[in-house]
C-alpha cells in the first residue's frame, strides 16, 4: 500500500482550462466530462432515480475550471466509458476501492496507477460488473496504451499530456507524441513538442493560406511537426 502523498496547490493542480476546451482536447463530449465533474441523477428500474457522485474532483469547486491533472483523469476516463460502456455508478465504486488502496489524492494521475493501480482498477471492475476474462484483459489494454502518452515527474505526477488526433482510444499507442500539454508551458495550451509553440498559431496559419513547407521553414520545425499541429487542431475544429 502506498503511503499518502501530498499534493500541493501547484500549477498541476490549479483551476486552467475551460471544460469546452478540455472536451474538445480530448475528445469526450462536452455534458458528458460536465457529469463527470459535478455527478448526476440517473434512472434505474429497481430503485428508481439514483445519483452517483462525480468522477473527477476539481481544485476550486467555486470556479468552473478545471486542473492539468484533471484533465488526465479524464484522459484515462475517457476508454472504460467510450469502449465498455461500464455504468457510471461502477466505475465510481471502482474508483472509491482505487483511492482506498492508495491512499492518495487523484490516484488516476500517479504513476502508481500505471503500474498496480490498472491492475486493481480492472479487478474491482471485475467485481462489480459481468466482464469477460477477455473483456478484462482488453480494459487493461486500453488503459496502458492510453498512459503511454502521459509523462510523469520525479514525484510520480503526471506532468505532461501528449492528446491524441483520433476520437478512439484504441489508435492511441500508434501515433506519435508530436503534440504536448504541459502546464508549465504556453499557459497550458497544445504545443508542438520541443518548441513550444502552439499548434493553434499553426493551424491559423495555415487557414490563413500559408503552406506547411513555409511554416516549418520560418519556424524551424520539422515538416511532420506542422502536418501534425495542423492534423490536431483540424480534428478539434471538426468537434466544435
Amino acid at each position: 500500500m502506498v503511503a499518502m502523498a501530498k499534493w500541493d496547490n501547484d500549477v498541476y493542480n490549479t483551476p486552467a482550462y475551460p471544460v469546452t476546451d478540455a472536451a474538445r482536447y480530448l475528445h469526450i463530449p462536452v455534458g458528458t466530462l460536465r457529469s463527470w465533474l459535478h455527478g448526476r441523477y440517473y434512472p434505474t428500474k429497481k430503485e428508481g432515480k439514483q445519483y452517483f457522485e462525480p468522477l473527477i474532483q476539481r481544485p476550486d469547486l467555486d470556479l468552473p475550471q478545471i486542473s492539468f491533472t484533471n484533465l488526465v483523469e479524464a484522459h484515462v476516463l475517457r476508454s472504460i466509458r467510450k469502449i465498455h460502456g461500464v455504468r457510471l455508478d461502477k466505475v465510481r465504486s471502482a474508483l472509491d476501492y482505487l483511492d482506498k488502496q492508495f491512499q492518495m489524492p487523484h490516484p488516476l494521475a500517479r504513476v502508481e496507477f500505471q503500474t498496480d493501480g490498472v491492475n486493481l482498477f480492472v479487478e474491482s471492475i471485475g467485481r462489480l460488473v459481468s466482464v469477460s476474462e477477455n473483456g478484462q484483459l482488453a480494459i487493461k489494454a486500453v488503459l496502458k496504451s492510453l498512459l503511454t502518452r502521459v509523462e510523469w515527474n520525479e514525484e510520480g505526477i503526471a506532468a505532461r499530456l501528449f492528446p491524441t488526433t483520433h476520437a478512439t482510444p484504441e489508435s492511441s499507442q500508434a501515433e506519435p507524441r508530436s503534440v504536448a500539454i504541459d502546464p508549465r508551458v504556453s499557459f497550458g495550451r497544445p504545443v508542438v513538442v520541443g518548441t513550444g509553440i502552439p499548434t493553434i498559431a499553426i493551424a491559423e496559419r495555415y487557414e490563413a493560406g500559408e503552406s506547411p513547407e513555409s511554416i516549418a521553414d520560418d519556424l524551424d520545425c520539422e515538416l511532420s511537426q506542422i502536418h501534425d499541429a495542423i492534423r490536431f487542431e483540424l480534428v478539434l475544429s471538426r468537434a466544435v
